[in-house]
């Protein structure tokens, strides 16, 4: 059973190494591939934020929706992303709930996040790191996300527009 264990742990945390590596790479596509048909992306506006159906929530998208903002991103006048961010994120300190028996896996990780936009005359730069749940379904020998939250931990504070995924 150890070994069982052991190997789901370093099969969750390879796939969410990579989901942080396509989003560095602004491979945003793959990135939403990584979603089931039904899968959503959801970052709360506020500490203790039950749902993001009943109060506004700094993302709440589903497949349509991440195919829009997207879109928006590659989109050549996107003045706001001239140049594009570059971002390094990372994953951490990953635990597993459950043993995935009934085709889910529930994984619990910090992030951090650093951007940079090259914007002129002076450079922005800003910090995120939270804590991301990850709701997993086993999908041939992978994962697919059924939902992420990302509980950014100044999720409250006022923020600049956000362009890009945590």
């Amino acid at each position: 059973m150890m070994a069982l264990d052991a190997e789901l742990c370093r099969d969750v945390e390879d796939f969410l190494t990579r989901e942080a590596r396509m989003l560095d790479e602004r491979r945003f596509e793959e990135w939403m591939d990584l979603f089931a048909e039904d899968g959503y992306y959801w970052a709360p506006a506020r500490p203790g934020q039950q749902d993001p159906w009943h109060e506004v929530s700094l993302f709440f998208d589903d497949r349509e929706i991440m195919a829009d903002r997207i879109a928006r991103l590659r989109h050549p006048k996107i003045y706001a992303q001239l140049p594009p961010s570059r971002a390094v994120r990372q994953v951490s300190n990953t635990v597993i709930d459950g043993d995935g028996g009934d085709d889910t896996v529930t994984a619990h990780s910090t992030f951090f996040m650093f951007e940079h936009r090259p914007t002129l005359p002076q450079p922005i730069e800003r910090v995120f790191a939270g804590h991301v749940t990850h709701c997993l379904r086993r999908a041939g020998d992978g994962f697919k996300i059924a939902w992420k939250k990302v509980m950014v931990a100044n999720c409250d504070a006022t923020h600049d527009p956000m362009f890009v995924y945590f």
